[in-house]
C-alpha cells in the first residue's frame, strides 16, 4: 500500500469510527460532499486551514492523524527554527520567562546587556539565585557598558530620561559588589573600541536559549524588541549572536565590583 493509500484510509476510517459518512461529514462541517470525496482520493490534496479544523473537531481526531503533511509544513527546518519567540517590547517578555532560563541554566549564564539595570529589579532575590548558580560551577558573566566612557554619555543625550545610563550601569555594579567576589563570577567592561557595538545590541545567554535586544534608535532597552533563540546546531542564529557576544568580551576590560 502507499503512502497516499495509507493516508486516505486514515481520514475514511475515522470518518467510520466518527459513525458519519462523507456526506454527513460535509453537511456538518459546511462544504459539499463532493469536497470530501476528493479529499478521500487524493491524499496529497491539503484542505483549507478552517476546513482542516472543522472536520478534526466533527471526527475528534488530531490534524497529524490525517493530514500530517499539513502539521510537517508547520515546522520549521531552517536556521528560523531558532526562533521560539518574538517580542514587540522587551518589556512584553514575562518575567517568569527570564526566571526560568535562569533556572534552568546549568554551565553559562552571560549578561551582556549594556547596563543590565533591569533584571535585578525584576527578578525576585536574584542575588541569592546567582550565589546558588555559581555554587553549583554554573559560570556567571557580566558585560557592561562604562559608565564613564565617551558612548555612555552620548546615549545619555540620545535618551535624554532621568535614570541615565550610566546610574543604571553603577546601580548594577552595586548590585556586583553585594554579591561579592565568588570564583565563578565574572565582570568586565566592553572596550572603548567596542562599546558603540555593545550598546546598540544585547544578548543575554543561559546555556542553549538567549534573549537578544536590537536598540532602536533613541529608545531604552524595555521598549526595543526582544527575540528568544534556542540553539538548533552550529551555525544558526543563536550562534552568531553568541560570537557578537563572545567577542566583545574577550576583548573587554576586568572589573572588580
Amino acid at each position: 500500500m502507499s503512502q497516499g493509500e495509507v493516508l486516505n484510509a486514515a481520514l475514511r476510517s475515522a470518518i467510520e469510527d466518527a459513525k458519519l459518512t462523507p456526506r454527513k461529514l460535509a453537511t456538518r462541517i459546511g462544504v459539499a460532499p463532493k469536497t470530501v470525496e476528493r479529499w478521500l482520493a487524493d491524499a496529497e490534496l491539503l484542505p483549507h486551514a478552517r476546513n482542516r479544523v472543522d472536520a478534526c473537531r466533527a471526527l475528534k481526531v488530531d490534524e497529524d492523524m490525517i493530514w500530517p503533511k499539513a502539521v510537517q509544513e508547520r515546522v520549521k527546518t531552517g536556521h528560523d527554527r531558532e526562533l521560539a519567540h518574538a517580542y514587540p517590547y522587551r518589556s512584553a517578555c514575562p518575567s517568569t520567562v527570564w526566571g526560568e532560563l535562569i533556572a534552568g541554566a546549568s554551565t553559562d549564564i552571560f549578561f551582556a546587556g549594556y547596563t543590565n539595570y533591569f533584571v535585578w529589579l525584576e527578578q525576585p532575590a536574584f542575588i541569592e539565585t546567582l550565589r546558588r548558580k555559581i555554587a553549583s560551577g554554573c559560570r556567571v558573566r557580566f558585560l557592561l557598558g562604562d559608565p564613564d566612557g565617551e558612548v555612555t554619555r552620548q546615549r545619555e543625550a540620545i535618551e535624554d530620561v532621568a535614570l541615565n545610563v550610566g546610574t543604571r550601569i553603577r546601580i548594577s555594579l552595586e548590585h556586583l559588589g553585594r554579591l561579592g567576589p565568588l570564583d565563578g563570577l565574572e565582570t568586565r567592561f566592553s572596550s572603548p573600541e567596542d562599546a558603540v557595538n555593545h550598546v546598540s545590541l544585547s544578548v543575554f545567554r543561559f546555556d542553549h536559549d538567549a534573549l537578544v535586544t536590537p536598540h532602536l534608535a533613541r529608545l531604552v532597552g524595555h521598549d526595543s524588541p526582544l527575540l528568544h533563540l534556542r540553539r538548533q546546531g552550529d551555525g544558526g542564529m543563536f550562534d552568531r549572536f553568541a560570537e557578537h557576544a563572545d567577542e566583545l568580551w574577550y576583548r573587554g576590560v576586568p572589573q572588580t565590583p
